[in-house]
């Protein structure tokens, strides 16, 4: 069996995090935990990822853009992207930088995102209370805030005539 070794049969956390890394970016925090699940030192671990933050092999800036994208074309809203990233290990100064670059690029208009996300899941606004309010649940759950899904209620069905 091949495998990406050094010397007596161990992997190192570097071979490990390049492994991870060629199939996906990873933050540094979950590059972190993967490796120590592996059974990696943390002084290795630290070491590796400095290394790796050094080549420019691993980014938790360019992690948190693409992160943010995905989830954007996925129709999730401003307020659970943050609280994924932020339990992917990012800081707050990293998230605001992420969500700045998205909105400086055009990406992030959440109002019409929301409404985009409504249309497509439901035919119509709802005839009553109980219809709305799970229209309102739906949103909310995908990560809009209230004026999000307020105005998404009020604008989704609207036609451009």
């Amino acid at each position: 069996m091949l495998s990406d070794t050094s010397g007596g049969g161990e992997s190192t956390p570097r071979s490990d995090a390049i492994r991870l890394l060629a199939r996906r970016e990873y933050s540094r925090h979950e590059l972190a935990e993967r490796l120590a699940a592996k059974g990696h030192e943390a002084e290795a671990i630290a070491e590796c990822l400095d290394a790796l933050a050094e080549q420019g092999l691993q980014s938790d800036e360019r992690f948190a853009e693409g992160f943010l994208r995905s989830r954007i074309l996925r129709g999730q809203g401003p307020m659970k992207i943050r609280l994924d990233l932020e339990r992917r290990g990012l800081d707050r100064e990293e998230i605001r930088h992420a969500f700045d670059e998205a909105a400086r690029r055009g990406e992030g208009d959440w109002f019409a995102l929301a409404c985009e996300a409504l249309a497509r899941r439901f035919p119509g606004p709802g005839d009553t209370p109980r219809e709305r309010a799970r229209r309102e649940r739906f949103l909310a759950g995908r990560g809009f805030d209230f004026d999000q899904v307020r105005h998404a209620l009020e604008a989704a069905w609207l036609t451009d005539d």
